[in-house]
């Protein structure tokens, strides 16, 4: 069951979007829960409690806390959580780019714009629901991994650092063994050496001591074990095929 935050400073704004979740739940048979915040601090407060939600509907021009700075906040617990931004003003367009905002809506919404917003919105997270991906508790909040962007991973000391193809690193304090278990699930991970786990889809070449990626990052094999690695890449390879 999805949980929906809707955080605006009006009790009338708060007011009808509430109506307009009961209609799209009743009409679509969506199952979902919502609750409503009169201003950014209640919202924060309760994320800083613990409490997460699956989708965000802000208010940007809030008294004291403005919505851009309410979503800023929203991205310390939760970077992946889609937030929808519903304003009576078109200038922070730009700013709701700088928090990942999935979509600008103009007020007055209505219960057509309403609908065609969450239509798109469902559709696209059905979508991310159908490629494979980890969820992290990363030093900057909980994270989703796609496995198809993950090139490798490598443990120093306490830590998990996640290699994205696009060269950002997440940084997480679990145990290693955890996330190899968890990685080795999905078939196209193959482990060549005791600190490292490695996304065969970015394998280059494998050499003697080492695999080079397309990233052109450099992994270490084990002593001894490129023979075994060789072959399993090989075997992964044949069953792209």
């Amino acid at each position: 069951m999805l949980q929906i935050a809707v955080c605006d400073d009006s009790i009338d704004e708060l007011s009808n979007i509430a109506q307009l979740i009961n209609l799209y739940r009743t009409s679509k048979n969506f199952n979902c829960e919502y609750a409503v915040f009169p201003n950014g601090f209640e919202l924060v407060s309760a994320l800083e409690k613990g409490k997460r939600f699956d989708i965000y509907c802000l208010d940007i021009i809030m008294p004291g806390f403005m919505g851009i700075d309410v979503a800023q906040e929203i991205r310390r617990f939760d970077k992946t959580a889609p937030i929808l931004f519903f304003t009576s003003s078109p200038e922070y367009a730009l700013e709701s780019y700088s928090v990942k905002a999935v979509n600008y809506v103009l007020k007055p919404i209505s219960k057509e714009k309403f609908f065609f917003t969450f239509d798109e919105l469902l559709e696209q997270i059905e979508v991310e629901k159908d490629e494979d991906a980890i969820i992290v508790k990363s030093n900057e909040g909980i994270q989703k991994i796609l496995i198809s962007n993950l090139v490798f991973a490598e443990v120093i000391g306490r830590n998990v650092l996640y290699h994205l193809r696009s060269g950002k690193v997440i940084t997480c304090t679990e145990p290693f063994s955890s996330a190899c278990d968890t990685l080795l699930k999905y078939g196209c991970f193959i482990k060549p050496h005791r600190s490292y786990i490695v996304n065969m889809q970015y394998v280059d070449t494998i050499e003697n001591h080492q695999m080079t990626l397309r990233t052109l990052s450099s992994v270490p094999i084990a002593q001894g074990k490129t023979k075994e690695i060789k072959r399993q890449y090989l075997n992964y390879q044949m069953g792209e095929e």
